[in-house]
């Protein structure tokens, strides 16, 4: 699955799903705009630690892409049924996102539950890296962070793990890590403005119906190639007049 469409796709997830980011790295975007000391900020220096923060996180998402293509690339070389298998799972993963966002069904907390293990060891390393002054501090804290449990990344991750190889899995995320970068950015600048509209309902429910159409698209070519090939191989009984002669 090598097409535009797909990054494109993982993109406008990222962009849509930033009602879900507001929520989930908000609190540290509003801290690292606060962290610079007095004498030393400048808009320049607030956006040039916002932006490498937020170049750390996109980079995690990446190699969290390559790992998940890497399993979804062997998957698919196993079995010819892994790759639609993959789609479908991808797709309902995403409708689970949609329901998510608008509040209609919250079963991908469950799922963040899990990750919350993995974040339990990785969080001390970020305590550490507080306050950011420095660039560096920045970035490395970006790509922890990276790491957080999160449904709208694990939704966007079984749809990279459909790309066929680790390079386009990484691109995937990379491109819906690119997505969530305006809305980010904005609310480390004009947090309190962004976060009052963005966390309005109809917003949420807009993105929300949108996601959910993404992962109807994302499962559909594997359900209806499936049904093409069930037609195929029961062709209908002939109802030609030479079957009634005796």
């Amino acid at each position: 699955m090598n097409d535009p469409i797909t990054l494109t796709s993982a993109f406008i997830i990222g962009l849509l799903g930033g009602v879900h980011c507001i929520g989930m790295c908000g609190g540290i975007m509003n801290a690292l705009s606060f962290a610079i000391p007095a004498d030393q900020k400048s808009s320049t220096q607030v956006t040039s630690i916002l932006l490498l923060y937020n170049l750390g996180r996109i980079l995690s998402y990446s190699i969290a892409g390559a790992l998940i293509g890497s399993l979804g690339w062997w998957l698919q070389g196993s079995t010819p049924l892994a790759g639609p298998s993959l789609r479908i799972f991808a797709g309902l993963m995403l409708i689970a996102m949609g329901l998510y966002l608008a509040g209609w069904w919250r079963g991908l907390a469950m799922l963040e539950k899990l990750g919350g293990k993995l974040w339990q060891r990785i969080q001390p390393v970020s305590k550490k890296l507080m306050p950011v002054t420095r660039s560096w501090q920045a970035l490395i804290l970006g790509a922890v962070w990276g790491w957080l449990p999160c449904g709208l990344v694990y939704s966007t991750l079984t749809l990279a793990a459909t790309s066929g190889n680790w390079q386009q899995s990484a691109l995937v995320m990379a491109c819906f890590g690119l997505g969530t970068l305006p809305v980010m950015m904005l609310t480390g600048t004009f947090a309190h403005q962004v976060k009052s509209w963005i966390q309005k309902k109809t917003i949420r429910v807009l993105a929300a119906l949108m996601i959910i159409g993404f992962g109807i698209w994302t499962m559909a070519p594997p359900i209806l190639h499936g049904k093409h090939e069930h037609a195929q191989s029961h062709p209908p009984a002939s109802t030609n007049s030479h079957d009634h002669q005796h």
